[in-house]
């Protein structure tokens, strides 16, 4: 199953899962592009590897995209990405007509003839482009919440101008397919109508003409059997529709329609004329599966070689299969050209017999009346004052509708109460009435009510819960199913310790007794929970390794010299924070090295004066430092004698140099004389020395 949220084509956005088929899944999806909401449907994982079913997957694609029909799904777009083979088609919203015959139980015929108009309308427009579909199922049909009907998933249609080649595995399911399909034989628009007239038939009826505990079972059903006329089990159904379906079911294929334009011609003016005699006959008229089944070489052989040989060509051999369709059914066969015989009379004659029908009866009724009232001496004279007290006999209304009881107590003269809270009851169904008070046959007073329970079903067995943790979806579901439950998806969630796909939990738990057909919530894994990346910028490199460890996320630092971020700090990060990866994902940033140190080189300062050696040092890129004066005897006054970092030595720009600047040679000291005794004779030598000092001047 694909996560919410996943970007197919760059385009397209998945939302949910709606559906799953045979060979794909259907999800309901957003075109970003187009801004609307569309249905895509995914190959499984399963068949993604296996070249033939991508290649039906993509026949598909191919076939339905150049139907454009109201009748029809259209699809929009085909393609694949990361693995995943796409189709994008028109969402439709609505039921498929197999959910709408399972709430209804039956549809009215006309109502039927209906949905079949519209089911053959955009069929025909699949068969004039060489389509067929040869999966024609309730399953494959939509009905709009606007009352479109739609024919949806070409999932094995194959177009009428390629090489028809017989196949050795029957694709279709099996309840609705053709004989010739059933054989493996050649498939052409015949095959299509006779899945329709199967359609039909459980649409009017409620259940499939054929059911059984195995594909071959069915299938051979379809082969042998004649179906059993719908009139024999549907009360008042429709002539016209009678001989619709009877003629859309033939096992013989040139006995059916022979294209859907026909069949349409019939069953417009069905509408018009239900019971009337235009459907033109063919010579000889005579559990559910939800997913497209395949029937495996072994069954396929099984089913050939009980009933059909074919002759080198490929054509069947037509004295054994004419004489198969005279052989068979025949009481079922009988009943049908009764009925047909019947109707075969002139419609004048017809109402004229049923005038003088109800003029017998009538003088029937009268004869009858008089005979009673003789006989209780209303006709004898005086006898007429000897008048009995007038009863009458309580109808059984057991297994009617509220509504047909009232119309059968109408013609006795009873009224009816019903009670306002429903029983369960396992002999009658939901909505039958299940007892009465007085009790069927009792004798009561005219103008009596008759109180009346209807039932509200069978009663309610109890099952117990299934253990589904930490199984598949898939099998969960058919657990749930097994035990009478009705199943119920809740919001997926993330989970550590459930792989994704899995169930996590159900409501109610497991072991829990519950009612048969009771609602069971199951929680499905999306996998481990995904991590949120932390915020890194302007972090230290040790804090941001610590918060990418917390979120379960691995970390990976390179580094760069900023003016901006200090030394050690976050300038960057690949992922930008606060965004969901899967656990374990290594998320890179970038560390500061602080602001980029450029090196000069150390000018040399020696012979310059103090002016040329404070300009020079700016030149470089270097900051003037203390300056220095001292005597020297090799350096003139006013050049530079040393400097504080050695020439041509290399250090960073901005450094501060300091220099020092001769004051030329230090000046000689005069010498004091001395007396005979060698002193200096102090203060004859301080007076010399105030005498021989410069003066301010």
């Amino acid at each position: 199953m694909i996560k919410e949220g996943v970007i197919l084509g760059k385009r397209y956005e998945i939302l949910g899962r709606v559906g799953s088929g045979g060979m794909a899944d259907v999800y309901k999806g957003k075109d970003h592009k187009l801004n609307r909401y569309v249905a895509i449907k995914v190959l499984k994982s399963d068949y993604r590897s296996d070249e033939v079913f991508i290649k039906k997957f993509l026949s598909e694609a191919q076939a339905a995209a150049g139907l454009m029909h109201p009748n029809g799904v259209n699809v929009y777009d085909v393609g694949q990405d990361r693995g995943l083979y796409y189709m994008v088609m028109e969402l439709v919203e609505g039921i498929t007509l197999k959910d709408y015959i399972e709430k209804k139980g039956r549809i009215s015929p006309k109502e039927a003839v209906s949905i079949s108009i519209q089911m053959v309308t955009g069929l025909q427009a699949a068969h004039n482009q060489h389509i067929i579909h040869r999966d024609i199922k309730p399953q494959n049909i939509i009905i709009s919440k606007d009352g479109k009907v739609k024919v949806t998933d070409f999932g094995i249609a194959r177009a009428t101008t390629s090489t028809q080649t017989i196949s050795t595995s029957v694709m279709g399911s099996v309840h609705y397919t053709s004989p010739e399909q059933a054989r493996g034989g050649v498939v052409d628009q015949k095959s299509d109508i006779y899945s329709i007239g199967i359609t039909m038939y459980e649409m009017v009826t409620g259940h499939v003409p054929f059911d059984g505990d195995s594909t071959v079972t069915v299938a051979l059903k379809h082969l042998q059997e004649q179906i059993i006329s719908p009139a024999d089990e549907v009360a008042g159904l429709p002539y016209s529709l009678e001989c619709i379906i009877m003629k859309c079911t033939q096992k013989n294929p040139a006995l059916r329609y022979h294209d859907c334009a026909s069949l349409l011609t019939d069953l417009k003016r069905s509408l018009v004329d239900p019971d009337g005699d235009f459907v033109v006959p063919g010579a000889g008229v005579g559990t559910d599966t939800d997913r497209t089944v395949v029937m495996s070489t072994g069954e396929l052989e099984l089913v050939q070689q009980r009933r059909y040989n074919e002759d080198e060509d490929g054509d069947y051999e037509n004295d054994e299969y004419d004489d198969e369709y005279d052989d068979e059914d025949d009481d079922d066969d009988d009943r049908y050209q009764d009925r047909r015989k019947k109707k075969n009379v002139n419609p004048d004659t017809r109402r004229i017999m049923k005038i003088l029908m109800i003029v017998a009866g009538v003088v029937v009724a009268l004869l009858i009346l008089f005979l009673a009232g003789n006989a209780a001496g209303f006709f004898s004279g005086p006898g007429l004052a000897q008048e009995e007290e007038e009863t009458v006999r309580v109808p059984d209304l057991r297994g009617m509708t509220e509504e047909e009881a009232r119309r059968e107590l109408e013609d006795s003269e009873l009224g009816l109460d019903v009670e306002s809270e429903r029983q369960p009851s396992n002999q009658y169904g939901e909505g039958e009435i299940m007892s009465q008070d007085p009790a069927p046959a009792d004798e009561v007073a005219p103008h009596s009510t008759i109180t009346v329970v209807i039932s509200s079903g069978e009663e309610a067995q109890m099952v117990q819960v299934p253990n589904v943790v930490d199984r598949s979806e898939s099998d969960a579901e058919k657990s749930l199913q097994s035990a009478g439950l009705t199943v119920v998806h809740g919001e997926a969630q993330y989970s550590d310790d459930i792989a994704e796909g899995n169930v996590i939990s159900s409501n109610p738990p497991a072991g829990t007794e519950v009612e048969e057909g009771s609602e069971v919530t199951i929680i499905v894994s999306l996998g481990e929970a995904p991590a949120t990346v932390p915020g890194l910028t302007g972090k230290s490199a040790s804090a941001a390794e610590s918060a990418l460890a917390d979120a379960g996320l691995n970390g990976s630092f390179s580094e760069e010299y900023s003016d901006d971020v200090p030394e050690g700090n976050v300038i960057s990060q690949s992922i930008e924070a606060g965004t969901k990866v899967d656990k374990g994902t290594t998320v890179e940033y970038v560390v500061s090295l602080g602001p980029e140190t450029t090196y000069v080189t150390v000018p040399g300062l020696g012979g310059y004066t103090e002016n040329q050696a404070i300009r020079r040092l700016e030149q470089y890129g270097l900051t003037v430092g203390r300056i220095d004066y001292a005597y020297s005897d090799t350096v003139g006054s006013g050049y530079v004698i040393s400097q504080t970092a050695s020439p041509g030595s290399s250090v960073e720009e901005g450094t501060t140099v300091g220099f020092t600047v001769s004051q030329g040679s230090q000046p000689q000291q005069p010498q004091q004389p001395t007396t005979p005794d060698g002193n200096t004779g102090g203060d004859a030598q301080e007076e010399t020395d105030e005498s021989t000092e410069p003066s301010a001047d």
